[in-house]
């Protein structure tokens, strides 16, 4: 089967950075499925994967967690779905990645595809929803409900992938002020479309902005990137016995800010259930489900940014520098072999 991965842990403008290449398909064991890989998306774990897990000598590793197919076949212990099934999922971070035409993966950590979307769109979701939903409910305690919630919550990097998705679940399915954070006018824009009811510049000083907005206390931060920047200010503007909670790797983080307010820290990933095989590592296939429905009911849009085209080494090249750059937008998507 065609697959694309690399050998080397190289910068992404290499010739060797990322390469195509031809892998065996492998048959489903246990709970896995083999899908039929038709679309898949690039996260910032790819490239951060890329720099720094370099494989074994002489093998490949293939990056890749957002999938969009067709189940080909099932294992013997699989329950939840059969051959000709349309899926989107993310995989596991501990086994071999999505971008490659066929792909294994447990079926507890797969939902239904939405029906209202394409390979292409629905590819665009899976982690970012997944990052968000356990973010924003099972870390940072949202109420689920529209019943008036009197905080504030503020999203640091509300354009990117897990804060578009992040910005629509709180907006329509909480009753909390969502306020996020963009640098760009199109980024701006695209968070005001995607329902935040304000946006802040998180490239000069937050607090003046925030308090001019004369809002309810801010008591959830979802920190999404450049945590070390901002984390300081952060412990600041938040009210006392607030809740935080980031998803990046930041080079500098001290806890000690948030201890005078009694401002308790939340780290969020979502590789933690298929990682550790959780006793509620199924929870994730019922929270895609619920994604699915949410997006066939008009409720949550598709995120998908740009369509970089076939999957391949080249494309998925452009889609990494894209991705470390730090100037993306929604999520950016590949289809087709």
């Amino acid at each position: 089967m065609k697959a694309v991965g690399y050998k080397k842990s190289l910068p992404i403008d290499s010739a060797e950075a990322l390469i195509d290449f031809e892998a065996a398909k492998l048959e489903p064991k246990g709970h896995d499925i083999c899908v039929a890989v038709r679309a898949i998306s690039a996260n910032p774990v790819d490239y951060k994967v890329r720099k720094r897990a370099a494989p074994p000598e002489g093998e490949f590793k293939i990056l890749g967690y957002d999938a969009a197919g067709i189940v080909d076949a099932v294992g013997p212990e699989v329950t939840l779905f059969k051959p000709g099934d349309e899926v989107f999922y993310a995989g596991s971070i501990l086994r071999q990645g999505t971008n490659s035409e066929f792909h294994l993966v447990d079926e507890r950590i797969v939902g239904r595809k939405p029906k209202a979307l394409s390979f292409a769109q629905a590819a665009g979701l899976p982690l970012t929803s997944i990052t968000s939903w356990e973010l924003l409910f099972d870390r940072l305690g949202a109420v689920p409900g529209k019943s008036v919630d009197p905080r504030t919550l503020l999203i640091i990097g509300g354009a990117g992938g897990v804060g578009s998705i992040l910005v629509q679940l709180a907006r329509r399915l909480t009753g909390l002020t969502v306020v996020a954070t963009a640098s760009r006018p199109e980024s701006r824009k695209w968070c005001l479309d995607l329902g935040a009811h304000a946006v802040v510049d998180h490239a000069t000083p937050l607090k003046e902005q925030i308090e001019k907005l004369k809002l309810p206390p801010v008591a959830l931060v979802a920190s999404l990137t450049n945590t070390d920047q901002h984390y300081k200010a952060l412990a600041d503007i938040m009210a006392p016995q607030g809740k935080y909670g980031l998803i990046d790797d930041p080079p500098d983080f001290n806890v000690a800010a948030f201890k005078g307010k009694s401002i308790s820290v939340h780290w969020e990933s979502m590789f933690t259930r298929s990682s550790f095989q959780t006793p509620d590592m199924i929870g994730q296939h019922h929270l895609l489900n619920d994604i699915a429905d949410l997006v066939d009911k008009g409720v949550v849009k598709t995120t998908l940014g740009e369509n970089f085209g076939t999957i391949n080494a080249a494309n998925l090249k452009r889609a990494h520098a894209l991705l470390e750059s730090g100037k993306s937008r929604g999520k950016i998507v590949l289809d087709g072999w």
